[in-house]
């Protein structure tokens, strides 16, 4: 099959896709959805409040790897959306061993979080409790799906069968206003495993990274070692943060960094786990 019929027959496949997932979804009146906010979550909550109404209940965890930016966005997409939304308070770092920052750090931080939100679940009386996880997710080192599986989080967009390409064409296509959202990870994840995790390392990576956004760049990340800030930027982006260096040295200095890296390789899904 050549590509061209490949991308077709694809193409054919979400409407499939979309009405095996709300299939998924009115297996029960209730259902409580994990929501950061991000593109897969927002549409899975969408999804979910067409198909069932109030009785998606869509849960965001306020935890200290989580961007105030992006804790913000998220409450202002559940009131664009009209969605049933709560925000409740979560500290990770409470816990030593992720704070430890392990391999298993992701595992061990899906599993708490997890357990968070089945509480809540179990306080309104729902039964189910869902997450964005697609079915793209599982081509990167992800411990903490199976950490989820074994917490009995559920993956409707997974079992759909829909990847990410999917689910951000089909929010195109709707007009939802989040189609575009570029991809946001947990803070943590820009601190290489076994060196621990701390508030003042989360500060320092958010405040770089929403000045490196204001700069109008793509997608960024701020990796950390030590005091030496790895800055990620789209392939696009390379040569114009260049010609911007001294304002950005100058400012991530400010912030708390001793050096400030560019990674020639550019923003890649996942980079802190290419030493795994």
């Amino acid at each position: 099959m050549k590509g061209g019929e490949e991308l077709t027959v694809r193409l054919e496949e979400r409407p499939e896709k979309l009405e095996r997932l709300k299939e998924i979804l009115r297996e029960d009146e209730r259902i409580l959805i994990s929501f950061s906010g991000g593109l897969d979550s927002s549409f899975l909550a969408w999804v979910a409040a067409e198909v069932l109404g109030d009785g998606a209940l869509c849960v965001t965890l306020d935890f200290e790897a989580m961007p105030k930016s992006e804790l913000l966005e998220a409450e202002k997409i559940a009131r664009s959306l009209g969605l049933r939304h709560r925000i409740a308070s979560y500290r990770i770092l409470e816990s030593e061993d992720i704070a430890n920052n392990p391999p298993d750090r992701c595992a061990l931080c899906k599993r708490g979080i997890a357990q968070a939100l089945r509480k809540i679940a179990e306080e309104e009386g729902i039964g189910r409790v869902a997450d964005g996880v697609n079915i793209s997710d599982y081509d990167d080192y992800r411990p903490g799906i199976r950490a989820s599986d074994e917490e009995g989080i559920i993956h409707p967009l997974a079992e759909a069968g829909l990847s990410k390409s999917d689910i951000r064409d089909l929010a195109k296509e709707m007009d939802l206003p989040f189609w575009d959202k570029p991809p946001m990870a947990c803070l943590a994840s820009r601190i290489p495993y076994g060196e621990r995790i701390t508030p003042d390392k989360l500060r320092m990576v958010e405040e770089a990274e929403e000045f490196l956004l204001g700069l109008g760049l793509g997608t960024v990340r701020a990796r950390v070692s030590g005091r030496t800030a790895r800055i990620e930027v789209e392939e696009g982006d390379l040569d114009r943060i260049l010609g911007m260096r001294e304002e950005v040295a100058k400012e991530l200095k400010r912030i708390g960094f001793s050096y400030v890296c560019l990674d020639l390789e550019g923003y890649r899904t996942g980079s802190t786990n290419e030493v795994l």
